[in-house]
């Protein structure tokens, strides 16, 4: 995908979750760091712009929080965020949906943040290969891969372009 594919598809997540959500009332975005933060702040300005609501928006890291953290390993911050999300539609972002247990990670580290009203997801790319039951309610593309083939978001603040590119492993 190039620049223009990846505004376009984040411009349809935001009048989605608009749609589903039948406005911005009562809804928060929290991006999964790294890139699913920067992809956040795109939704909620894509948001204000639409509605002229200003969305509150944070990102979390769910590295705490994640089954594959190994005995011994430094224990890095609990999540926080600058907003309550009990009682909130959280919508969580992120930039691929692989196994699931990034989200699944996701979803625990906002439950120890309090109790929301609902937690929705919102994947830039869903490449299939679920380990997990779960299921994103905003794709902006489903790119369907192989296990030795790696999907790569290229987004600032984090690169020097806007793009998506599929890549052998190794």
């Amino acid at each position: 995908m190039d620049e223009g594919a990846v505004k376009r598809a984040l411009t349809r997540i935001s009048h989605e979750i608009l749609e589903k959500n039948r406005g911005a009332e009562n809804i928060c975005l929290v991006g999964i760091l790294r890139r699913g933060a920067a992809l956040a702040r795109v939704i909620a300005d894509n948001i204000r712009a639409f509605e002229g609501v200003e969305v509150p928006c944070g990102d979390i890291d769910i590295s705490h929080y994640r089954d594959d953290i190994h005995a011994g390993a430094p224990v890095l911050k609990k999540a926080e965020l600058p907003f309550s999300v009990s009682g909130k539609k959280v919508i969580l972002a992120d930039d691929v949906l692989y196994t699931g247990r990034t989200a699944r990670a996701a979803i625990e580290a906002v439950f120890s943040l309090g109790r929301p009203d609902a937690i929705q997801l919102a994947i830039l790319i869903d490449r299939g290969h679920r380990e997990l039951p779960i299921r994103a309610d905003y794709v902006g593309k489903n790119i369907p891969t192989s296990h030795s083939e790696v999907i790569n978001v290229l987004i600032p603040p984090y690169d020097g372009e806007t793009a998506v590119k599929l890549m052998e492993n190794g």
